[in-house]
């Protein structure tokens, strides 16, 4: 059953996310799209698409240049690969990242950026082309009192404190 599909951001949503990263980063058309790695696998695996460094006890806010459309009733759920997790301790900052069905048509192209928070005393480096983290879709109900909406406009709290 496919309830989603992924795609890359604009090349214009790419270079104001990235900023002055820019110029070591993949094109945002050359971003491998996220891929399980076994018939088995539940999880998304997302590439890193410039090298990183997340300093000691500090944080890394690393835009993915990947969207992800579904189906109403779905959210994506994100967290590290538990490979990084093992080997470093880094972590997402938020501890898992969701990404909600109506995400892919906000503002900012529903870009999926991953913060993760290193609570080691040594600098963490991920690689160009590394896979860092990983989604998983998973289906959720709604409660009766559902209704009051706020309008999306963009991520990271963007529908209202």
């Amino acid at each position: 059953m496919h309830i989603a599909k992924f795609g890359h951001v604009s090349a214009a949503q790419w270079a104001e996310a990235m900023g002055e990263k820019a110029a070591g980063a993949a094109a945002p058309e050359e971003i491998p799209l996220p891929r399980r790695a076994t018939p088995g696998s539940a999880g998304y695996d997302f590439v890193c698409p410039a090298e990183t460094v997340i300093p000691a006890g500090g944080e890394a806010l690393i835009p993915t240049g990947i969207r992800a459309e579904m189906e109403k009733g779905w959210v994506l759920v994100l967290f590290p690969r538990s490979s990084l997790g093992f080997r470093t301790g880094v972590r997402l900052s938020n501890t898992a990242g969701i990404i909600d069905s109506d995400y892919a048509y906000a503002a900012n192209e529903g870009h999926i950026m991953v913060k993760l928070r290193n609570p080691s005393d040594k600098p963490v480096v991920i690689s160009r082309g590394e896979r860092f983290c990983q989604g998983v879709f998973l289906p959720y109900g709604t409660a009766e009192e559902d209704g009051d909406f706020n309008e999306r406009r963009g991520g990271f709290g963007s529908t209202g404190k």
